[in-house]
């Protein structure tokens, strides 16, 4: 995420077209990288909007992963954050609970709402994440666990829809990227305590 006193100084068109380039790069090194993870899927693209698919075996009990998906300040990456730090976040796991991150200058960002909970089962996110947030895009991610073979079995769907300046284009492979890294991230933290799979 890039901070709004850079977005006023570069104008959004210089920051959407370096955001795109950027997103290009982060997929393509994300497909290297992330093994831990079952390949991620633009499921359904549309003129109006898009779909995301991850699956993930997590070798941690559901109420081991659920703990951690709803503490995303331990595991969340940084760099999709607007102050660049994690430790930020906070996330209430109640109906109308707010997914936020406070910044240092005393500003604070709400970057979804919490829909839907059904403990160690079902979490449900409502709001455009990361450079969707000042577009005319809503957003619905859920993430269901089920235990598995000793384990949880995770799945996502996030589903994009709405209004983008200049089209979906290569969005929804930067959007596949951002979330296949995050479920790489919990995955890890869940089963060694370390947000990245060399921790």
């Amino acid at each position: 995420m890039l901070s709004s006193a850079i977005v006023h100084r570069l104008g959004e068109g210089m920051v959407f077209d370096t955001l795109r380039a950027v997103a290009g790069f982060v997929f393509a090194l994300t497909g290297l990288m992330i093994s831990t993870a079952s390949p991620a899927a633009v499921s359904d693209v549309g003129a109006n909007g898009f779909e995301i698919a991850i699956t993930a075996h997590i070798a941690a009990t559901p109420e081991a992963v659920y703990a951690a998906l709803t503490a995303p300040r331990l595991w969340w990456n940084p760099a999709h954050t607007y102050s660049h730090d994690a430790a930020n976040l906070s996330l209430d796991p109640h109906a109308g609970g707010c997914f936020c991150e406070t910044l240092t200058d005393g500003g604070s960002v709400q970057h979804a709402t919490v829909a839907f909970v059904m403990p160690n089962r079902t979490l449900r996110l409502r709001g455009p994440l990361g450079p969707f947030q000042s577009q005319g895009i809503a957003s619905a991610l859920t993430i269901t666990l089920k235990p598995a073979n000793g384990g949880t079995d995770l799945s996502l769907t996030d589903s994009f829809g709405g209004y983008m300046k200049g089209g979906f284009a290569n969005w929804p492979k930067a959007a596949d990227a951002m979330l296949s890294d995050l479920v790489a991230r919990l995955k890890a933290y869940a089963e060694t305590g370390g947000p990245t799979p060399t921790q």
